[in-house]
């Protein structure tokens, strides 16, 4: 099983840099900018590669790279020649990072995977222009694949929708966290993890499956359930994260961010100490280290003590088993539905 994962995983980020050359490549910045290469001299094209450097960075850094593997993976369910696909496996990657460098700054982020923040390191605004610029370079992967012009229409109106989802789900996290006292209630955070989370996972599959001629129904339903898989990612993203800290980040720095996670909304729920928690938020925020870094271990002695966190993560595992039994009753036995099953599996340690 391993084997056979690390073996589509080599192929996804060869690809990867198909699209974002490690290298300066001049023939691609003209290609890119849509110029002539002949009336420019080679510094000048130059500069346009750099606008790659803070995304190299981030990328480079690594990533679990589950949701190209879930399209790759979707598709070979029904498929067994995965050449195809593999060039579409970047639109789902890209964009993602993309909006983790923006992501970051949104939310005055230090570190992301273990290093600085790309911003930190590379400045706001060429950091903001790279990021921007990722979220379009992914549709390269679109005019490189060999899929025919109505697929390849289809596949640039998904990207689109989930993009904009993806900007809706995080408009309303940033109005969320930004508001100490206000927070949503369950229903509407597993509504906004749809959209911001839930939306790529969600186009993985809608590109898999529309690419391997599944019918509608079939695109909806394990779009959907791969949605739902993405709900179940984020909140047990959110457990570590107030837990044993996210690899690569600060424990608690949901807290710092104001972000209202389940196990903070479980906690209103359950009638916990609200007032005390909106202090902690607030002292959270402070510029003194100390005060920060105290209020964050107040504020997750009181989820702990309510048990929020625990009943956040049970209902992860919930979702994200009801997501994986769609998938398992959809199709038959293969290597490539265990290899599904096994993504899912590895979001249930927390």
């Amino acid at each position: 099983m391993i084997k056979d994962y690390n073996f589509r995983l080599e192929k996804i980020e060869e690809y990867l840099y198909t699209i974002l050359p490690k290298q300066k490549d001049t023939t691609w910045a003209a290609q890119t900018a849509d110029i002539t290469a002949d009336h420019f001299g080679k510094s000048f094209l130059e500069y346009i590669c750099n606008i790659n450097i803070p995304l190299l960075d981030l990328l480079e850094r690594g990533g679990k790279r589950w949701r190209p593997m879930l399209m790759l993976l979707l598709y070979e369910i029904k498929n067994s020649d995965i050449a195809k696909i593999i060039p579409l496996t970047p639109l789902v990657e890209l964009g993602h990072n993309g909006s983790l460098i923006v992501d970051d700054i949104e939310d005055n982020s230090e570190l992301r995977r273990g290093k600085p923040a790309i911003h930190i390191l590379h400045g706001v605004d060429m950091s903001i222009n790279s990021a921007n610029f990722l979220y379009f370079l992914a549709y390269d992967s679109i005019e490189k694949s060999d899929f025919d012009d109505a697929l390849k229409f289809s596949f640039y109106r998904y990207y689109t929708k989930a993009m904009k989802r993806l900007h809706v789900g995080q408009g309303l996290d940033i109005q969320w966290h930004n508001n100490h006292s206000f927070f949503p209630k369950e229903d509407e955070y597993y509504q906004m993890c749809r959209v911001k989370t839930g939306a790529l996972s969600r186009l993985a599959a809608e590109i898999a499956l529309s690419a391997s001629g599944a019918a509608s129904e079939e695109i909806y339903e394990v779009g959907r359930a791969c949605e739902e898989m993405g709900v179940g990612f984020q909140i047990i993203d959110d457990v570590i994260n107030l837990t044993k800290g996210n690899p690569g980040k600060k424990r608690g720095d949901d807290i710092i961010e104001g972000k209202k996670s389940l196990p903070v909304i479980l906690f209103c729920e359950d009638k916990g100490d609200v007032k005390e928690l909106v202090s902690c938020f607030r002292d959270a925020a402070s510029i003194d280290t100390e005060k920060r870094d105290t209020a964050v271990e107040r504020a997750i002695a009181l989820l702990e003590k309510n048990n929020s966190i625990e009943k956040a993560k049970a209902k992860a595992l919930d979702i994200i088993e009801k997501s994986a039994k769609t998938i398992e009753s959809k199709y038959e036995d293969s290597i490539a539905r265990k290899l599904i099953l096994s993504v899912f599996d590895s979001f249930k340690i927390a």
